[in-house]
């Protein structure tokens, strides 16, 4: 049976910074249905657009974002800078798990420069594993609960580091050398973000900055581009590190 992997991180670009090229990679040499799911439309990412206006096209560059490597894009609808553990933002992503029915998921490191990011983190580990629970929507499932807890992969924090700029170092490393072309493009939908930064970052390097960060986990590995991981293995959880068998690390 054709497997399933999904991200839900925080924002619509997040995937393409973190993750995007292990995606890319389970599509094109396993087969697998790939998803990425932002928590938030990125409502607050424009000085120029109202927050409906900007989550519209916001939304519309998560689609084709993935659409331009075969991937379903889905948001969650919680708000910028309003991402919260809550019984309803977990609720939402159980039922989004148990719709997608991954054997893989990939999340924000718990330890990270924004707070959407870490909530998002918390929020997706207690989803898988409250996904295959009855009694967590008992009488109020729409789809079926999973079969068992999925594997769960925290991408790299943004830069490499926490809150007090300490190095978190992957537990692991995926070679993504011959689809960063792909990944760039995926990242290249996401056009109202260059204005954003622009604004309120004082920068305009998207792209450049998405490659340099692959290249510095590449050079740690010995390849020209990486993507890193640590993967959850606390009781419950599957144990065998699922995307080193199929993709090898580094």
């Amino acid at each position: 049976m054709p497997k399933t992997a999904i991200a839900v991180l925080a924002h619509p670009d997040d995937a393409e910074f973190l993750c995007a090229g292990t995606l890319i990679r389970l599509h094109k040499e396993h087969g697998w249905a790939v998803h990425v799911a932002s928590m938030t439309p990125g409502d607050c990412g424009s000085a120029e657009h109202s927050p409906d206006d900007i989550a519209r096209i916001r939304r519309g560059e998560g689609r084709a974002a993935a659409a331009a490597v075969g991937a379903t894009f889905h948001c969650v609808e919680e708000r910028d800078l309003r991402v919260v553990y809550s019984e309803a933002a977990l609720e939402r992503v159980v039922r989004l798990i148990n719709a997608v029915r991954p054997d893989v998921v990939f999340t924000h490191s718990p330890d990270d420069y924004h707070m959407d990011h870490e909530q998002t983190s918390k929020i997706v580990r207690a989803a898988t594993f409250a996904a295959p629970i009855q009694n967590f929507l008992h009488g109020r499932h729409v789809h079926p609960p999973l079969d068992h807890i999925p594997h769960l992969f925290y991408c790299d924090p943004l830069e490499g580091k926490d809150a007090f700029g300490v190095p978190i170092v992957p537990a692991f490393r995926v070679d993504i050398t011959g689809v960063m072309a792909e990944k760039g493009r995926m990242l290249d939908c996401h056009e109202s973000q260059r204005a954003w930064l622009r604004k309120h970052h004082g920068v305009d390097n998207l792209v450049e900055s998405m490659r340099a960060w692959g290249a510095t986990q590449g050079r740690a590995a010995g390849v020209a581009f990486a993507e890193g991981f640590r993967q959850h293995l606390g009781h419950s959880y599957p144990q065998n590190n699922l995307l080193a068998e199929l993709l090898g690390k580094v």
